[in-house]
């Protein structure tokens, strides 16, 4: 079955990016299988077998090929919406979970889509955004008006829509709306607890993460333990394993033991939500879990081989998302790796201990090359944090699923929900704590070469853990070498990240732009005095820049703007912040995290037009924006724009996100005069520019701070010709990294991290 699933799997992922590929993937199948069928029926070999399973793949990759063919119409006519307002009816297939746009996302099978008022029938997947006040149940038929976007090749959902206005038409039917009441009662029965483990007490037991805060969600992605925040086969595989011991416990044989987990595992699903991914996380822990149980891994291989062949058949989406990948490597590892592992570990330790860890490393192992495919970080701390919360995750589960069903009888469910809740929060503050650990992820650039490099080394570690290489030495050593590189390479990594960071910079900057993806996090710098401008997406970038430039404390914090490119890395600065001055804020979140730098220490200060101060012997001044102006709202308009000069810095101009229409009123308020030294280009190098107010400003240095390969396609090309021809030197965080400038007497010195290509 391994060959088969791994076909499957490879025609899938060129039928999903290449779909013009699917019939000719259909049509060399089909063919070939016949063939080869044709082949053994008349000569009648004692390959047959062989050759048997070459027909069965065939077959599978064409019935992969098939289903592709077969959805791409519904999915082109839903496509065609881009770009314009719909209205849509359809089923909701999935829970709701809340994304960083604050909205509420959840899968929907369309029904229905149309201009406003005129639907007519239609069949795709599609995602959906409604405000976070609502909420709908699986099963439930709504409708939606909204902006349409399109989705790229590959991606599960054929269009995207972002609701402006959503309503039920049916609600969810019988089974559901039961499962649905009885989880509305426990996450309300959950959340009064207190705080850290109420918002994530919900996610442990049934599935359902509104609760979990953004700063929590974060610190478990971090410490690798965000599989546990939302239903997976660690949940499944909890009550598979719960339900089986107990069965066990009461004399009951192994066919009861079997069919009483299968029962338990459907009822499970059902209470959680049966939507497309817990099923598939059901199937691959049921398989997994039993195969083991029934002490037989081999044959589990091969029922999870078979698992995976026939969901992808079914929906060849699947192929492309990362939790599909994960849920079949972590199963997988399960089944395949950590018997080995735990046999191998015997070796040193007692057997229970041995196999409390080798579960966590064998998912480790396996998972990790898959994570590198996608993220841009791996999580140093997984392993350990994994070990931590090991023995808190089963007990929220089941105690918290004890709870919600235990709904009828409120004091029952009260003490259980406070029973479960301490486990709970023993996770919740495992994830902070290790999460906060120097280190505690690295930086990757997502791809198949990060893969390949994580690969050798989760195959190298699993070689000496589990003894496999004794009998071959050169194999062992190469295994060793190979960590010993990475072990060194790492500690190297850390001394110039660390104690030796600020050796490797030059020492005479005052800006400094630091490379921090899609994002703006500029420093300056006078007589030891630091300003930060901005803080970029994420604190680990920030905070390595910070490290390598010595800087321990900020003076003066200026939050341009609340879009999460501009403030998402605050913590990294977070209780090392003297005084803030920010643009107005839009949401109440906006609010809550200015309160929280006050509650540090902070001076914080409404920046608006005229506002003057100094840094150090330098001087700084708010150009934009202006006191009590409505012309923008809160956002990219009514970035602050600073000026500083003087005390060894550089005349610099600081144009946040402005587009060219703001651009034009600071140049017609602020009265800008003279040249300047540096300018940091508004909105990282987009297109809405006024290349006139550039002409105006004449800037020496233009500063450029985008990601490598945006999807907004920042700096764009006209923006980029239009500084050189105003006579700037053009420096790019994308191309060049860190980048720094400072003043010699007359003369501007820049270092850049990297060459430009």
């Amino acid at each position: 079955m391994l060959p088969i699933a791994v076909a499957v799997w490879t025609v899938a992922l060129l039928c999903v990016f290449v779909p013009a590929a699917a019939g000719w993937c259909a049509l060399g199948s089909g063919c070939g299988a016949i063939m080869v069928l044709g082949i053994v029926l008349k000569r009648r070999e004692h390959a047959a077998s062989r050759a048997g399973l070459i027909v069965v793949l065939l077959a599978a990759a064409a019935a992969v090929s098939i289903a592709v063919m077969t959805a791409m119409p519904a999915r082109v006519s839903a496509a065609s919406w881009d770009g314009r307002v719909v209205e849509a009816t359809g089923e909701v297939t999935s829970s709701a979970s809340v994304g960083r746009d604050g909205r509420l996302w959840m899968e929907v099978q369309l029904t229905g889509i149309g201009s406003p008022g005129s639907v007519r029938s239609a069949s795709a997947p599609v995602r959906v955004g409604i405000d976070a006040a609502s909420g709908f149940d699986l099963g439930a038929t709504i409708r939606v008006t909204g902006e349409a976007a399109a989705t790229d090749p590959g991606e599960r959902a054929a269009l995207v829509v972002f609701a402006s206005t959503a309503s039920v038409e049916v609600a969810a039917p019988g089974a559901f709306a039961v499962a649905a009441d009885a989880r509305s009662a426990f996450i309300k029965r959950s959340t009064r607890l207190p705080e850290p483990g109420a918002g994530l007490l919900p996610g442990l037991a049934v599935g359902d993460t509104r609760a979990v805060s953004t700063e929590l969600n974060d610190d478990m992605r971090t410490s690798g333990l965000s599989h546990l925040t939302a239903v997976s086969g660690a949940n499944c595989a909890i009550v598979v394993g719960a339900v089986f011991w107990l069965a066990a416990l009461c004399g009951a044989g192994r066919a009861t033991r079997v069919i009483a987990a299968a029962i338990a595992l459907a009822g499970f699903v059902v209470l959680v939500t049966p939507e497309p991914s817990v099923i598939r996380a059901a199937v691959m822990a049921g398989v997994a879990m039993l195969s083991l149980m029934l002490g037989r891994p081999s044959a589990g291989a091969g029922m999870l081989a078979l698992s995976a062949s026939g969901i992808l058949i079914a929906d060849p989406w699947l192929a492309s998302t990362a939790g599909f990948a994960l849920s079949v490597a972590a199963s997988g590892a399960l089944i395949m790796l950590s018997p080995s592992l735990t046999r191998g570990l015997a070796r040193w330790m007692p057997q229970p201990l041995a196999l409390a860890i080798a579960v966590p490393t064998a998912a480790q192992l396996v998972c990790g090359p898959v994570i590198a495919l996608f993220a841009e970080q791996q999580s140093l701390v997984g392993l350990a944090a994994n070990l931590l919360a090991a023995p808190a995750a089963p007990i929220a589960t089941i105690i918290g699923l004890l709870a919600c069903l235990a709904a009828p009888l409120p004091l029952l469910a009260d003490l259980l929900a406070a029973s479960a809740w301490l486990p709970a929060a023993w996770i919740a503050h495992t994830a902070g704590i290790t999460a906060r650990l120097p280190y505690a992820q690295v930086a990757v650039v997502p791809g198949i070469a990060s893969a390949a490099l994580v690969g050798i080394v989760s195959a190298a570690v699993g070689l000496i853990l589990t003894g496999a290489c004794r009998t071959v030495p050169v194999v062992r050593g190469a295994s060793a070498s190979v960590i010993a590189v990475m072990l060194a390479l790492g500690g190297a990594h850390v001394a110039l990240n660390g104690p030796l960071a600020s050796a490797t910079s030059p020492d005479g900057w005052s800006i400094a732009a630091c490379d921090v993806g899609q994002g703006d996090a500029l420093l300056v710098r006078s007589d030891s005095r630091i300003a930060l401008i901005d803080t970029g997406p994420e604190p680990e970038p920030l905070a390595a820049c910070l490290r390598s430039l010595g800087i321990e404390h900020i003076d003066l914090l200026v939050l341009t703007h609340f879009d999460l490119d501009h403030v998402g890395g605050v913590d990294a600065v977070q209780g090392r912040v003297g005084a803030v001055l920010h643009g107005p804020p839009g949401e109440s979140g906006d609010d809550r995290m200015l309160q929280r730098l006050a509650d540090d220490g902070a001076a914080v200060t409404l920046a608006t037009a005229g506002m003057q101060g100094e840094l150090g012997t330098a001087s700084w001044q708010v150009l934009w924006p202006q006191r009590g102006s409505e012309v923008f709202p809160p956002g990219n308009d009514q970035s602050v724009v600073l000026e500083v000069e003087g005390g060894g810095v550089p005349r610099a101009l600081f144009l946040g996100d402005l587009s060219a229409e703001a651009q034009r009123m600071l140049a017609r308020t602020a009265h800008l005069r003279g040249s300047y030294a540096v300018v940091k280009v508004a909105h990282h190098g987009s297109a809405d520019q006024d290349f006139a107010l550039y002409q105006d400003l004449r800037p020496v240095v233009a500063l450029f701070s985008a990601g490598i390969d945006n999807d907004y396609g920042h700096p764009r090309a006209e923006s980029l010709a239009s500084l050189e021809a105003a006579g700037a030197r053009v420096l790019r965080t994308d191309q060049q990294g860190r980048l720094l400038v400072g003043l010699d007497g007359d003369e501007l010195q820049l270092w850049t991290e990297r060459q430009p290509p």
